[in-house]
């Protein structure tokens, strides 16, 4: 794993994009990433017996905009959000995990999805859940981004996901 200031040198040199980057943010071996303004929802509800997601078909969504006062998370809703910064490295694989301070609240930030892969290159889609009802911030400081440098041949990301900007919803029936 790179540390904070690998990380900076190689912001400086481009092998990775961090944008906005913002010193501020670095951490000893990670860099904070912060929430954007909004937010997905799947579309149902669950006292509705029917409701259910389908990963063979594209699911609808409802985009709700977190005003500056905030917006309460609920729990047992999954939420998908999306950091502010767009991430790229043709050469390191980047990880995201949840703030300890952001955990101790209760919020994940992802249920499973926390590796990337190399040579991705857009804004991270968060997989947001909370144990308890907890407010959130556009531009919070959410999560935090670390780097690996990839050993051996590989081929870089070229998946359905490529380029996404703002949170984005399961493409699995895509597959």
């Amino acid at each position: 794993m790179l540390g904070g200031l690998e990380i900076a040198r190689l912001v400086r040199m481009g092998d990775i994009v961090i944008d906005p980057f913002d010193p501020e943010q670095l951490n000893p071996n990670s860099y904070n990433v912060r929430l954007a303004d909004d937010l997905l929802t799947y579309c149902g509800s669950l006292m509705d017996e029917q409701y259910r997601l389908d990963p063979r078909r594209e699911n609808p969504t409802e985009r709700l905009v977190i005003p500056p006062a905030g917006y309460c998370l609920q729990p047992g809703l999954l939420y998908l959000g999306s950091t502010v910064e767009r991430t790229y490295s043709p050469k390191h694989v980047p990880r995201i995990d949840g703030r300890s301070s952001v955990g101790r609240l209760g919020i994940s930030v992802h249920v499973t999805a926390g590796f990337g892969d190399v040579g991705f290159n857009g804004t991270w889609t968060l997989e947001i859940t909370c144990v308890e009802p907890v407010v959130v911030y556009p531009g919070m400081r959410i999560a935090q981004v670390s780097f690996s440098p990839v050993i051996g041949d590989f081929v870089p990301y070229r998946g359905k996901y490529q380029g996404q900007i703002g949170a984005t919803a399961s493409r699995m029936h895509a597959e």
